[in-house]
């Protein structure tokens, strides 16, 4: 047989082993072993004629398999299981675990759509005066809240009464959320650990100094973060916290200043921007970062350092529930500012002077540690 001869006979071969492949027969062993051998008898410069690799390679006859292979199945359905496991923490994450961004509407939302009939139980919504004393708040007193936004004021408060749940993903989102705005780090972190502290938490559980302020106080650092022109205010008044002299423990001020809104809230001293705004929610939040860039200004500018603190922060509840439109007006400056480029913490306003005696030897104090207001000031055990 000539060479000719035996190429058209072995490409007759693999034509009729290509059609008895796309019909769905599966050849026997010995067959498909013929195929190859007369495949590889043949001449590299006839490869590109043969009918076989046509088939096999051109999309514009139209061939695909009939039958996927079971093992191709499986193994595609194991690799496309295979979860995103995020650096420093081993846990897997997705869409709705630490991993990806929160904003703040989006974790507001959580809590108005979640069942805290039990944490609604507890507040009390404005504080008990008897007396002289609710004689004078009546009349000389702010005007009390509008019916329609005391709804809205229940739920600022409930989410007070809320703790930090590490098992809730948006709990966990929330506090990756500021970690990686705070810190500008790209990956997640563990939820419990000591780089927390680098925060400004107390410890290696940020849970266990939101005392008084519940998960609220996460909320507020939240919403100072994700927008941003607070967001460059955050990270100025985080820098100033870590100044070797003036440092400061960032997360855990601004769970204080978090409890004054609570205060300020509850004693109607917000109620008046409240009923002009017809908002609850946005009043608390700008007057909890006007409070704390108020902190900030009067820390720096006044060279305060940590034995100062409870010092500061009795004179900042005193200012906040006295003139919270003046605070309100000068976070709105610098807002102002921020959007020019030209905002600074010592360059908005001369700022407020504490007139209260200072001490070398006093460690930080937080709103809680202070001694016991009045009954009409109290917060409710």
């Amino acid at each position: 047989m000539n060479e000719k001869s035996c190429s058209f006979h072995n490409e007759k071969e693999l034509s009729g082993q290509v059609e008895s492949v796309s019909a769905g027969y599966s050849p026997p062993y010995d067959e498909d072993n013929s195929a190859l051998l007369a495949f590889r008898e043949t001449p590299i410069s006839q490869l590109k004629n043969h009918s076989i690799l046509r088939a096999l390679t051109a999309e514009a006859y139209g061939w695909a398999p009939d039958v996927v292979s079971t093992e191709v199945l499986r193994a595609q359905g194991e690799w496309e299981a295979v979860d995103n496991v995020q650096p420093e923490t081993g846990r897997q994450a997705n869409s709705k675990q630490p991993g990806q961004l929160i904003s703040f509407s989006e974790a507001l939302q959580h809590f108005q759509t979640a069942d805290l009939s039990s944490f609604k139980k507890r507040i009390q919504p404005t504080i008990r005066r008897t007396g002289l004393a609710a004689l004078r708040h009546f009349l000389f007193g702010p005007p009390k809240l509008h019916q329609g936004l005391r709804e809205e004021r229940d739920l600022v408060l409930t989410i007070a009464q809320c703790g930090l749940d590490s098992q809730d993903p948006v709990h966990g989102r929330v506090l990756q959320t500021i970690y990686k705005k705070l810190t500008g780090s790209k990956f997640d972190c563990a939820l419990l650990g000591d780089h927390w502290e680098d925060l400004g938490f107390q410890g290696a559980n940020p849970a266990t100094d939101l005392r008084g302020a519940g998960f609220l106080a996460l909320l507020h650092l939240l919403y100072l973060v994700m927008d941003s022109k607070t967001l460059l205010m955050a990270q100025e008044i985080f820098r100033l916290s870590r100044h070797h002299i003036q440092q400061f423990p960032f997360c855990l001020m601004s769970v204080n200043i978090t409890r004054i809104a609570i205060q300020a809230l509850r004693e109607e001293c917000l109620s008046r921007e409240c009923n002009q705004q017809q908002k609850v929610i946005p009043v608390v939040n700008s007057f909890y970062a006007a409070t704390f860039l108020h902190l900030a200004q009067v820390w720096k500018t006044q060279q305060k350092t940590i034995s100062d603190s409870g010092f500061v922060l009795k004179d900042l509840e005193v200012l906040a529930k006295k003139s919270p439109r003046r605070l309100l007006k000068t976070l709105e400056i610098y807002l102002a500012g921020v959007s020019k480029g030209q905002a600074s913490l010592s360059g908005v306003q001369k700022c407020h002077r504490a007139q209260a005696p200072h001490s070398k030897d006093l460690t930080f104090m937080g709103v809680c540690d202070l001694p016991a207001p009045s009954s009409e000031g109290a917060w409710p055990s």
